[in-house]
């Protein structure tokens, strides 16, 4: 298969204080790491492109690591996740979808054997695109309070044969969450929903 060209990786970290209501006890931290590379498959069609997911583990594992560090280090205090890709306008949104188990899989074994579906989004776009990554439970999808998105682009990416891909991380719940559904701490860990 293609080896992963890595053009530059981007980090960026919200510290959150309050949403305009009282300052949280302690603030809510997110952040999201995104790699921009090229593209194997950008400009013709290709049948089999399902082994490129294994050459975009490693590179999985690698972003989930920074990503934990630069959320302050430590993979226990992080409780919500998603994942994403913007493909370059050369590629397909097929090409989106590779990211699906590497990046996934990465987060869910750095941080412990999360069991939650990672939530996902991708799209087809050109210089400067923005994605909103979805954001759920690491544990339970059906945590209404780690329901979110964090929204990311780069300036001068995916160029036409790049991907933009996009691993997203919190650590706990929106900061003035209040609108009732299962509460983290009533999760019974059976099935990644509750």
């Amino acid at each position: 298969m293609p080896s992963v060209e890595i053009r530059k990786f981007v980090t960026q970290v919200e510290e959150i204080r309050h949403e305009g209501g009282p300052p949280a006890g302690q603030p809510a931290v997110r952040g999201a790491i995104a790699a921009v590379i090229a593209n194997p498959y950008a400009g013709r069609y290709v049948e089999d492109i399902a082994g490129f997911m294994d050459d975009l583990k490693p590179l999985g594992l690698d972003m989930a690591r920074r990503l934990i560090e630069a959320l302050g280090g430590d993979a226990a205090r992080i409780e919500g996740y998603g994942k994403g890709a913007i493909v370059g306008s050369a590629g397909e949104l097929e090409h989106g979808a590779l990211w699906h188990v590497p990046g996934g899989y990465a987060m869910r074994e750095l941080l412990g054997g999360a069991k939650a579906i990672v939530p996902s989004a991708k799209k087809v776009g050109g210089l400067g695109t923005h994605i909103d990554i979805p954001i759920t439970h690491k544990d339970a999808s059906y945590v209404r309070s780690h329901f979110d998105a964090i929204e990311i682009g780069i300036n001068d990416a995916p160029r036409a044969n790049e991907i933009v891909l996009v691993l997203a991380m919190t650590s706990g719940p929106r900061v003035h969450a209040r609108v009732g559904g299962l509460a983290a701490s009533e999760i019974k860990g059976e099935d990644g929903l509750r």
